[in-house]
């Protein structure tokens, strides 16, 4: 995955932040202050921390040589990630997912509330841009023709 979708998709999470607390290396990114996301934006090939289930870590670790446990994080529920396309970008994708999940759930109930109604307007404006109400388009427009014929 391409450091730019990366990004991209990190930041894309409901009130999802990047800090940079140790300087200008690592990119942090957070939800509601609460780390989900650790990429080494300067190495070649990249480097993410994502939060994972402890069985799921695992797993990971065992399907895939470039995914090792988290680098200076509690090796139990961090894996550390090189970001050399020998892991789908899908796959990818979906560990970043499971991470902002895996944070959300441990925030408190105001706080998942909050982010639950940004992902619900989120959603239903998503639909309206897909489906805006009374769109032309959408409409059937039924246009009938009258010919007349005059018998004389």
């Amino acid at each position: 995955m391409k450091q730019k979708d990366l990004k991209k998709h990190l930041l894309s999470k409901p009130l999802a932040t990047k800090e940079y607390p140790f300087g200008p290396e690592p990119m942090v990114v957070k939800v509601m202050s609460k780390m989900f996301a650790l990429v080494s934006v300067d190495e070649n090939p990249l480097r993410i921390t994502l939060k994972c289930d402890p069985e799921d870590a695992q797993i990971q670790r065992a399907m895939y040589d470039s995914i090792r446990p988290g680098y200076h994080m509690n090796k139990e529920h961090w894996n550390t990630i090189t970001c050399d396309d020998s892991i789908p970008d899908d796959v990818l994708t979906q560990m970043i997912d499971e991470s902002y999940k895996l944070v959300v759930k441990g925030l408190k109930k105001q706080d998942r509330e909050k982010i639950m109604k940004i992902k619900t307007k989120r959603k239903n404006s998503h639909e309206e841009n897909i489906n805006p109400p009374n769109k032309p388009a959408d409409r059937h427009i039924n246009i009938l023709t009258h010919t007349q014929n005059y018998d004389t």
